[in-house]
C-alpha cells in the first residue's frame, strides 16, 4: 500500500468519505478495546493466573502507559511518514501483540504484551483521528467528529458485552482475540482511504525526548502501581518515584533545546489551549478510574457476571450514541464553552450518583440513572472539547496536535486508574473486594470533584468558539483528540 497525496480535501458525505469514517472508527475501537475491555476481565486473570492486585494493575495499565508515553512521538512520526502508512504499522503491531497476550502463560508475559500493544496503540491513536481531520473539508470536521464518535461508541459497547460473555463461558484470553476482526477489517477499507497528508512536516530525531518521555510515565506509574502493596517507602518504588519525576522535569529544558523537539514547547503559550489540555487530563482520568471501579464494584460486591458488568453500562454508550453526533451543530450555533462545561457537570453527577450503589440495590435504582447522566454528560462534552481547537493549526501539523491532546486525556485516565488500589485503601490485600466495601463510594465522589474541577476550568478559560475551522484562540493553535464515552 503507497500513500497517495490529494489534491482536495474530501466531503463526509462521499463514498471517500464513507470510507474515512469507517477505517478510523475501527481502528479507534481497537484502541480504545485494547484500554479498557479488559476491565471486564481483570477479576478472571487474576484468578487464573495468580496475578497479584500490582500485576493485575500492570496487566491493566501496561498498555496505557506505553500508549501515554510515545503518543508524541508516534504524532510526529505521522506527520513525517504519512497518517495513513503509520497507522496501519500500528495496527499490524496491536495485531501481534494481542495473539501474544491471548497465549500468555504467565502475568508477567501478559504485561510484556501488554506494553508491546500500547506501542502499536500509541501509533494508531494519533494517526487514526488525525488522519480523519486532516482529510475532511473543514466545514465537515466537527460534524465528522461527533460521527466517529458516535459510532465508534456501538463497538466499545457490543464488544466489551461480547468479551464479559467469552470471560464467563471460554476464557478471558479469547477477549484479546476479538480486535482481529476490526484490525484486518480496518487494513482493508483503508486501502480505499487517501494519506490525507499534503506537506509533510520533517522528521523529529528527538531521541531525547522520547526517552525521558517514557521514563518518566513509567516511572510515576510503576511507583502508584506498586506503592499500595509493596510500601510507598519501599526503595524501588521510591526509586522509581524519583525516577520519573525527574525525567518529566528534565522534559521541558531538554525539549526546548531541541531544534526539532518531539514536543514543541510553543504550544503551550496559549492559556485557552492549556485550560482544554487541564480540563481534559480531570476528566478523562476521573472516566477512566470510575470506568474500573464502576465493572469492580458491579464484579465482587454485586454479584453480576462479566456479561452482566458489561451491560450495567449499556444505557451510557446508548445515550452517548443518541447525543453525540447532534453536538456538533449546537457547538456552531451557541459555542463551546458552556456545552462542555454543562456536560462535565452532568457527568460528574452520575458519578455522583454511581457512588450510592451497594449489594442489593436494583439495577433500576443502583446504576441505571447514573449511567443515564454519565451517558448525556460525555455525549455533551466530547464534540464541544474536540471543536474547541479544532483546525487551530496546519494541517501538516495534525498529528503532533492530535498527540498532544490525547496524551492529555491518556495520561490523565493511567494516572488515575493506577491510583485506585492506593485511594481504595487496597494496602497488602489479595484482592479489592474488601477495599471497595470501605472505600468505594469516597473514592467515586473524589472522581466527581475532579470532574466538577474540569468544567470550572472550562467556564473560566475555555473560549467560547463558534465553529469548527474558524477557530477563536489566540497564539499557538492545536487539534484536539479524544476518545469516545467507554473509552474513558
Amino acid at each position: 500500500m503507497t500513500d497517495k497525496p490529494i489534491a482536495d480535501l474530501v466531503a463526509l458525505r462521499s463514498p471517500t468519505g464513507t470510507a474515512l469514517v469507517a477505517a478510523t472508527v475501527l481502528a479507534s475501537t481497537v484502541g480504545v478495546l485494547n484500554a479498557y475491555m479488559i476491565n471486564i476481565a481483570i477479576p478472571a486473570i487474576g484468578r487464573d493466573l495468580h496475578a497479584s492486585v500490582s500485576e493485575q494493575q500492570w496487566v491493566l495499565t501496561g498498555y496505557l502507559v506505553t500508549v501515554a508515553a510515545l503518543l508524541l512521538l508516534a504524532g510526529a512520526l505521522a506527520d513525517h511518514f504519512g497518517r495513513r502508512r503509520v497507522l496501519v504499522v500500528g495496527l499490524l503491531v496491536m495485531l501481534v501483540a494481542s495473539l501474544c497476550c491471548a497465549a500468555a502463560p504467565t502475568a508477567p508475559t501478559l504485561i510484556a504484551a501488554r506494553l508491546v500493544q500500547g506501542v502499536g496503540g500509541a501509533l494508531v491513536v494519533p494517526s487514526a483521528l488525525s488522519l480523519l481531520n486532516g482529510t475532511l473539508r473543514r466545514s465537515d470536521r466537527a460534524r465528522g467528529i461527533g460521527v466517529w464518535a458516535g459510532i465508534s461508541t456501538l463497538g466499545t459497547t457490543v464488544v466489551p458485552y461480547a468479551g464479559g460473555w467469552l470471560v464467563d463461558h471460554a476464557s478471558w484470553r479469547y477477549v484479546f482475540l476479538l480486535n482481529l476482526p476490526l484490525i484486518v477489517a480496518a487494513i482493508w477499507v483503508l486501502r480505499h482511504v487517501p494519506s490525507g497528508a499534503g506537506v509533510r512536516r520533517p522528521l523529529s530525531a528527538d531521541a531525547a525526548g522520547a526517552l525521558l518521555a517514557v521514563l518518566g510515565l513509567g516511572g510515576v506509574i510503576y511507583a502508584l502501581a506498586a506503592g499500595p502493596a509493596s510500601g510507598w517507602l519501599a526503595w524501588p518504588v521510591v526509586a522509581s518515584g524519583v525516577l520519573g519525576v525527574a525525567c518529566l522535569v528534565a522534559l521541558v529544558p531538554v525539549e526546548r533545546r531541541q531544534r526539532r523537539p518531539m514536543l514543541r514547547m510553543s504550544l503551550f503559550a496559549s492559556r485557552p489551549f492549556d485550560a482544554i489540555n487541564a480540563a481534559t487530563v480531570l476528566f478523562y482520568g476521573a472516566l477512566s478510574a470510575v470506568s474500573y471501579l464502576v465493572v469492580l464494584q458491579c464484579q465482587l460486591r454485586l454479584g453480576y457476571t462479566a456479561a452482566e458488568a458489561a451491560a450495567a453500562l449499556i444505557p451510557e454508550s446508548a445515550v452517548f450514541l443518541i447525543v453525540s453526533p447532534l453536538v456538533g451543530g449546537l457547538v456552531t450555533r451557541i459555542g463551546t464553552r458552556w456545552p462542555m462545561a454543562a456536560g462535565i457537570l452532568l457527568g460528574a453527577a452520575g458519578f455522583g450518583w454511581l457512588s450510592t450503589a451497594g449489594p442489593g440495590d436494583p439495577y433500576v435504582q443502583a446504576i441505571l440513572p447514573g449511567a443515564v447522566l454519565w451517558g448525556l454528560g460525555v455525549g455533551l462534552a466530547v464534540a464541544p472539547l474536540t471543536a474547541g481547537v479544532l483546525a487551530a493549526v496546519d494541517d501538516s501539523d495534525l498529528g503532533e496536535a492530535s498527540a498532544i491532546n490525547d496524551a492529555a486525556s491518556r495520561v490523565g485516565g493511567v494516572v488515575m486508574v493506577a491510583l485506585v488500589p492506593a485511594l481504595l485503601g487496597a494496602g497488602g490485600a489479595p484482592d479489592l473486594t474488601r477495599p471497595l466495601a470501605a472505600n468505594y463510594q469516597a473514592v467515586m465522589l473524589v472522581m466527581a470533584g475532579l470532574s466538577v474541577t474540569a468544567a470550572v476550568i472550562t467556564a473560566l478559560f475555555v473560549p467560547n468558539s463558534r465553529a469548527a475551522g474558524q477557530p477563536t484562540l489566540p497564539g499557538p493553535r492545536l487539534h484536539s483528540c479524544v476518545v469516545p464515552a467507554n473509552a474513558s
